[in-house]
């Protein structure tokens, strides 16, 4: 896993083309310009201006040159709050393998020991099993359930909320 680059467009948008049908009931609903390298070229490079910031990193998870994961911890606040959220998904050729749980517990610790963070959030789907085990094998607990919190597959559905406290 690593810091998402420029020259990874390719790579993501071939990512996305895999995982479309995969992915539609855990993700907004997207533009069709979303699947092209145009559009992620543009996004990784956002991304990578609020890295340089310090607002958000941009990961992907690869294996060899093949993008199989991708991660965004985002919405980093300072001050007082130290707080970042955290969004993922992993190829469905790869799922169920623990490379998710294995990401987000790199996640945690580079936000704790590096990043200096306190807390990171993180949400999912009521009926998204997977992705709330890869949170609890990281350390997160259920803080709340928040109705109609997120569009996603164009209806506003209702999530569990999650945090990790990273320091007492």
């Amino acid at each position: 896993m690593r810091l998402l680059r420029p020259g990874d467009a390719s790579a993501l948008t071939s990512a996305y083309a895999r995982n479309r049908e995969y992915l539609a009931p855990w993700e907004p609903v997207r533009p069709e310009d979303y699947y092209t390298e145009t559009w992620q070229a543009a996004d990784i490079a956002h991304r990578l201006v609020a890295a340089e910031t310090g607002a958000g990193y941009p990961l992907g998870l690869f294996a060899g040159d093949v993008l199989v994961g991708r991660f965004n911890l985002a919405g980093i606040v300072r001050g007082p709050f130290q707080s970042a959220g955290l969004g993922y998904w992993v190829d469905g050729q790869y799922a169920g393998r623990g490379l998710a749980s294995a990401a987000v517990r790199a996640i945690v610790e580079t936000a704790r020991a590096d990043l200096g963070l306190h807390r990171i959030e993180a949400s999912t789907l009521l009926h998204n099993a997977g992705s709330q085990r890869v949170l609890l094998k990281a350390g997160f607990q259920q803080i709340g359930m928040a109705p109609r919190y997120l569009q996603i597959a164009g209806d506003w559905q209702d999530h569990n909320l999650y945090q990790v406290v990273l320091h007492d």
